[in-house]
């Protein structure tokens, strides 16, 4: 099963989400490929490596076909959780994407798939965090994807880029990849407290009545503390809140994606 963490909108607990919830899968016994899709690097830092300079290969050089996903991967500290690396030289793939002309359009979207998801049958989850744009890497990951999970937080300008994201995917149904399915819309950095929280997500609800995820990511500065450690929160403080909410949307994930929306 493939899921894709994405918004072109940065700064909506995507990353975060991403982390957390391979972390959780894996704590339930789920098998799980991290896949750091974005040149910043954060999910690789995130997971423990912070020192992306010292990495022999990454998920850019298994995209451009330089290396296979077995040698790429990087098994983490953390139960049944793995990671496709992410550093800088993922940053030149779009250009080089757009600048081999001996690639069609259509032939571009496919990389990702025809080169990552060969090693789908190892894992029970592929968990992809994209980068906050829809270019040409984030419509690599959506083609590749069974399903796609929307972090976002409660503010209109959040809820604009969403729109977006939605004809993106619509697009990429219609032309590439038939299968993709909005899991759901995750809330993060919720604060009950606030009247533009409450009232952004009964907007939400009206608009997307089905596909709000159940749980709810409150705004803590315990995951900020968790990022700086390099640890999900699920080994950085498993009492807190947060690492409870988090554990919830695994299941939650878990159960739609075994149903199917």
């Amino acid at each position: 099963m493939v899921i894709s963490f994405a918004n072109q909108k940065g700064g909506v607990g995507k990353t975060t989400s991403a982390i957390n919830i391979a972390a959780s899968l894996g704590v339930l016994g789920k098998k799980v490929l991290l896949c750091d899709l974005d040149p910043q690097s954060n999910t690789t830092s995130g997971v423990g490596f912070q020192d992306k300079r010292s990495l022999s290969l990454s998920i850019y050089d298994v995209i451009i076909g330089r290396s296979s996903v077995d040698e790429a991967k990087l098994k983490t500290k953390y139960e049944n959780l793995w990671l496709l690396p992410s550093n800088l030289n993922l940053a030149g793939a779009e250009i080089e994407f757009v600048e081999d002309e001996t690639v069609s359009v259509s032939e571009r979207h496919f990389r990702f798939k025809n080169t990552v998801l060969t090693a789908e049958k190892d894992f029970d989850y592929i968990i992809i965090d994209c980068q906050p744009s829809l270019g040409v890497l984030t419509i690599n990951a959506l083609v590749a994807s069974d399903y796609i999970v929307v972090p976002l937080q409660c503010e209109f300008f959040a809820l604009e880029g969403l729109a977006m994201l939605t004809q993106t995917i619509r697009r990429v149904k219609q032309l590439y990849n038939p299968k993709i399915a909005i899991a759901g819309i995750l809330i993060t950095m919720y604060d009950g407290r606030l009247n533009l929280s409450i009232q952004m997500l009964e907007e939400l609800k009206k608009i997307f009545p089905d596909q709000i995820l159940k749980t709810l990511v409150p705004r803590t500065v315990k995951l900020g503390e968790s990022q700086t450690q390099g640890m999900p929160i699920y080994y950085y403080d498993k009492a807190s809140k947060v690492n409870d909410c988090y554990m919830d949307l695994a299941k939650e994930i878990d159960r739609i994606c075994m149903k199917g929306v």
